[in-house]
């Protein structure tokens, strides 16, 4: 089930259904709103968007509320996520799926709205977009990378096509409330092949630690012949990617549901909050546990929490070619 592309002067729901980080930082919200209306779109927030209620946007009723709001409402055709968070998990067993069934919109959001975003495709078959957030991507100072932009607007509005690696990525962190220009940029190394191959499949994934909360679930996915993409997150310093040795740890756990075994490829995005001596050993850790396995990996993909990032169709079907150095949608995630 696609939802229809978005065309200018649509409108464009703002919601929160994790954390509540846009209460302390409003002036992102601000400018995802000013970029969007500058752009011919109309934007509708709800009330958790800037709302806080014990770390997240605010309670699980409120929460609901919005989502239903935002998928029921006949003049939003797409929803974008303020940010990630912790708490999505709290909604998945609440959601009115059968609403979402009957309205189907461009939904957006990444890191723990992976959770979201697979509950979404096992419930109702709805392809929804792993890409930017608000606060991050679109809320950025003094406007969103073109990168970026490119990609998500190709994902809501047609086919993507073939990707080709970003020329430059962010590696500077700044604080939300400090940033008065644009963070400085470094040369990106493009894609990185750790394992030949060429293969087609439907893509699924998300952030590592959000689709391990799922194992086990009613709302985990299918992995056959599927394409894999994951990754990673800050760690418990935000400044800083989740220590790795917790990452190997949770490949592991990965590999022991038996991932690993069902998947057609590997994606995997360029880790955030690391030295160049720890990406380094970020890879090693990917070769290490690809090592038993024929499928084809790719690594350093322009997905996640570092900037700038593509936007992912959900269930979609892709290919990816070492040979060619080549990754391409082969089809649309809208209508």
């Amino acid at each position: 089930m696609r939802p229809a592309k978005l065309q200018k002067g649509d409108t464009i729901a703002f919601i929160a259904p994790s954390s509540g980080l846009s209460n302390i930082f409003p002036h992102r919200i601000d400018n995802a709103k000013k970029f969007f209306l500058s752009e011919g779109y109309k934007v509708k927030e709800y009330p958790t968007t800037r709302g806080s209620h014990e770390g997240s946007s605010g309670t699980i009723k409120d929460r609901l509320r919005d989502l239903d709001e935002a998928f029921s409402d006949k003049e939003v055709k797409a929803i974008i996520c303020t940010v990630g968070g912790i708490s999505s998990n709290e909604l998945i067993s609440k959601i009115d799926y059968n609403l979402i069934k009957k309205n189907p919109k461009i939904f957006c959001g990444f890191s723990d709205i992976s959770i979201l975003h697979y509950a979404f495709l096992t419930k109702t078959g709805l392809v929804t977009f792993y890409g930017p957030a608000l606060m991050g991507e679109f809320g950025e100072c003094p406007n969103p990378q073109d990168y970026t932009l490119e990609h998500f607007y190709k994902a809501v509005t047609n086919k993507i096509g073939k990707i080709k690696s970003s020329e430059m990525w962010v590696e500077e962190f700044v604080e939300w409330n400090d940033q008065k220009e644009p963070r400085n940029k470094v040369p990106n190394k493009g894609f990185v092949w750790l394992k030949p191959g060429k293969v087609k499949g439907k893509i699924i994934g998300g952030c590592l630690y959000s689709i391990l909360q799922l194992m086990g679930t009613e709302y985990n996915v299918d992995y056959n012949n599927k394409i894999l993409f994951i990754e990673t997150a800050e760690g418990e310093d935000y400044k800083k990617g989740e220590p790795l040795d917790l990452v190997s740890s949770k490949i592991m756990d990965l590999r022991n549901a038996g991932v690993f075994d069902k998947i057609k490829g590997l994606v995997v995005g360029r880790p955030f909050g690391y030295t160049s001596k720890e990406r380094e050993k970020f890879k090693d850790i990917i070769k290490k546990h690809i090592e038993n396995y024929d499928f084809p990996v790719l690594i350093n993909f322009d997905i996640g929490h570092t900037s700038p990032m593509i936007t992912i169709p959900l269930n979609i079907e892709v290919e990816m070619d070492s040979i060619e150095n080549r990754f391409e949608f082969l089809e649309s995630g809208v209508d």
